[in-house]
């Protein structure tokens, strides 16, 4: 084993010293998007109304804040439920957006023109985000009473299917349906100059869904309604799909499911957790569409923070880019800023929003994640510190600046050592927590070194100095020993094996500084290196 490890250590040593010049190019945005919620005028508008520069002003304050915190696409909700937030042939305007189902907007405004023309003129994307089998969506009442007369649900109402919740839903079995909410996006992708389409996780409502008369019509040769409901939601993806690239615009299509394809106790191609599964529950294989391409990307809802005991954020996250790290489709994370919102104990990992600065962190040691995107925009707005450390998040990475996973590129000389400090500090991230050093890393000959105690103590190793030998001895809990000498290139795992390092341990500042990436790797910890925010990110 540790002859294997050896082999391993010295092919990474030799690549990182012929990569750590190298430059990156050609490489794509980095997403940092924020979701923009109108149903409930939970973020836009405020309330109703037709007033336009009320709706303008609205906008402007949005997506100048956004820019601010360094947001680069924008996902709103322009079809909360059978509605539109823009000028439509097929649904009638939002009652969300002017208090009256079918009313327009005074000055013939048009919502969804203005904030592309907005979030363009800021360097921003802007996402049409659609629900495609809501119809209704109010929370007490007559559902039906809130349709207007032109509403396909109210033209059709052999399309929709009541829910126990009381809210109506478009029957996903029918291909009209599907035929409709197909119309309905390229409605959007033919007259708008939109950078994307978006669906979130509403598919089919739960397992109750009153659908047997439909299954048994249209069920073909499925035995299995769970199967049956799958393909009903997988045709209508690849629907939308193929009707974006037929249209030859440059539209990206993407959908954010719930954060949990399956649980491995249920299906053991699932996730080590056990909360609400979207293959189950919602007939949703996000798996699938991500894998074989009907998605540009997929970014699933990861609504817990790193440790949770049922659905685990770490687990989670390394499930999925596990699960695509071959996959067509790009990975976003999903985050829920809305959980720090409200939140005053300080013990609380949500606190201010410090979970949202691990996750992000964690997401960029992740070479498969390409982005987040945070749920919501007023949430995150009506949280003390949240929106400082979304911005301070991003304050390095720009629109065409890029994360990579090599060893910094500093250009240093051979034998000089560069302290880091100020914007340049490295920050070292362990199983999610920042670690604070009395001595700060340092780069010496384009190696990260970091003072040994500190780092394998967060790790749960023991360490032990021997002032007779001057040599440094970490022991992890599952036995692994590791010694190092100072000012030598020898590193010797189990008093057995000898790995030659580039750069030998030293003594900065009375610490005892070793390489980072070494000797984590000898410990059987995966390490990342994100160039922009200067990040060493380390797992177990």
């Amino acid at each position: 084993m540790h002859s294997k490890l050896k082999k391993y250590l010295i092919i990474i040593f030799s690549l990182v010293s012929c990569l750590c010049f190298a430059s990156v190019t050609n490489a794509e945005e980095r997403m940092q998007g924020m979701w923009i919620s109108t149903v409930y005028n939970l973020d836009y508008p405020a309330s109703p109304t037709t007033d336009s520069a009320q709706l303008k002003a609205e906008a402007d304050e949005i997506l100048d804040n956004c820019k601010e915190m360094g947001i680069n696409n924008v996902f709103l909700q322009v079809r909360p439920a059978s509605d539109a937030l823009y000028k439509s042939s097929i649904y009638p305007w939002s009652a969300y957006l002017t208090g009256q189902q079918g009313t327009a907007p005074a000055d013939g405004f048009d919502p969804l023109q203005y904030w592309i023309e907005g979030a363009h003129s800021r360097g921003m994307k802007l996402h049409a985000w659609v629900n495609p089998y809501r119809a209704t969506k109010v929370s007490s009442g007559d559902a039906l009473s809130s349709l207007a007369a032109t509403n396909p649900a109210a033209l059709h109402p052999e399309y929709i299917i009541k829910y126990t919740d009381g809210n109506y839903y478009y029957n996903p079995a029918l291909p009209e349906v599907r035929q409709l909410v197909i119309d309905g996006i390229m409605e959007i992708v033919n007259n708008y100059d939109v950078d994307g389409i978006h669906m979130d996780d509403y598919f089919y409502p739960g397992t109750d869904f009153n659908d047997e008369a439909s299954f048994q019509q249209l069920k073909g040769s499925f035995t299995d309604k769970g199967d049956w409901r799958r393909n009903n939601v997988n045709l209508l993806v690849a629907g939308i799909k193929s009707a974006i690239d037929a249209c030859g615009k440059d539209v990206e299509f993407g959908i954010s499911p719930a954060g949990i394809w399956a649980n491995s106790s249920n299906n053991p191609l699932g996730s080590n957790t056990s909360g609400n599964e979207a293959y189950y529950s919602n007939y949703a294989d996000t798996r699938k569409w991500a894998l074989e391409g009907t998605v540009d990307y997929i970014a699933p809802q990861i609504y817990w923070e790193i440790g949770h005991s049922v659905a685990d954020y770490a687990t989670l996250v390394n499930w999925w880019s596990e699960t695509l790290k071959d996959a067509p489709a790009k990975l976003y994370i999903g985050l829920a800023d809305y959980k720090s919102n409200g939140v005053t104990d300080s013990a609380s990992p949500w606190y201010t929003g410090n979970e949202i600065v691990k996750q992000v962190n964690m997401n960029k040691s992740i070479s498969k994640v390409s982005g987040e995107i945070h749920f919501r925009y007023k949430m995150i707005m009506n949280t003390p510190g949240l929106t400082d450390k979304i911005k301070q998040l991003y304050a390095s990475t720009d629109v065409s600046t890029q994360t990579t996973n090599q060893e910094p590129s500093v250009e240093i000389t051979t034998q000089t050592t560069t302290q880091a400090n100020n914007s340049n500090e490295i920050k070292v991230v362990v199983n999610g927590n920042y670690i604070t050093f009395d001595q700060k890393p340092v780069i010496e000959n384009d190696h990260t070194l970091v003072p040994m105690r500190a780092i394998f103590e967060a790790l749960g190793a023991d360490v032990q100095w021997n002032n007779d030998t001057r040599s440094v001895i970490a022991e992890s809990t599952d036995g692994t020993r590791i010694t190092l000498i100072i000012d030598s290139d020898n590193m010797l795992i189990n008093n057995t094996d000898i790995v030659k390092l580039d750069v030998p341990a030293k003594i900065i500042g009375s610490r005892t500084m070793v390489p980072l990436r070494a000797v984590s790797e000898a410990l059987n910890c995966t390490v990342e290196w994100d160039a922009v925010s200067k990040t060493v990110t380390i797992t177990e």
